[in-house]
């Protein structure tokens, strides 16, 4: 492997770019500990040492603590490990470590999920959140079905108003401009536009 530069990216750590398009990060010391030197070549054992041994402990450890201070999903976890510089392989053996321990469970996340923000988010809100954090739809599904079945139903219309009624709506004393503005307020928290109308009981259509 060949080191085609070294890139100091914090006044600890460094990229290592090679020859192989893929880049890690180490810290300083560790240059001069493993010999990197940028245009040289680095020796197959240094590269053992540093992708199959230094690097996944570290990065076992650098997922574990994540874990500690808050929840993540899968997607998550691994965005957050490549954003921190280690390479695609080692980002995924630390994501397969702590799956062992189930320390991640993307159906656990989806069902913790949706207990905590039931009362703030329309189902379809909750749904649209979970996949853009990476949980499969069959994942999201299991635990909707799960949630539904404890008693975890919503009743949309009545949050629905709830919200409006934060916002002071006054159907009386609402122009269409406004109501138009609360009606895109609510779409953008997931309520079907049934919901909607009836919260705003509107006797008109949408453009």
């Amino acid at each position: 492997m060949f080191v085609t530069e070294i890139e100091d990216i914090s006044r600890k750590q460094s990229r290592i770019h090679t020859d192989h398009d893929f880049s890690f990060v180490l810290y300083k010391g560790e240059l001069r500990q493993y010999g990197v030197v940028e245009g040289e070549e680095l020796p197959q054992e240094t590269c053992a040492k540093i992708l199959e041994q230094l690097l996944p402990h570290r990065a076992k450890l650098r997922a574990m603590n994540l874990l500690q201070i808050r929840d993540y999903t899968e997607k998550q976890l691994r965005d957050k490990l490549l954003g921190g510089g280690y390479p695609e392989p080692v980002a995924d053996q630390a994501i397969e470590y702590v799956k062992s321990f189930r320390y991640i469970d993307d159906l656990r996340y989806a069902g913790d999920y949706l207990t905590a923000f039931a009362g703030r988010k329309s189902l379809r809100r909750m749904e649209q959140d979970l996949q853009q954090r990476g949980v499969s739809r069959s994942d999201i599904e299991q635990a909707v079905f799960a949630w539904q079945q404890q008693d975890g139903g919503q009743d949309e219309l009545q949050m629905a108003c709830a919200l409006l009624e934060k916002k002071h709506y006054d159907k009386d004393n609402c122009d269409r401009r406004q109501q138009r503005r609360l009606y895109n307020f609510l779409a953008c928290k997931g309520f079907s536009t049934d919901v909607i109308r009836k919260a705003l009981q509107m006797e008109w259509e949408m453009p």
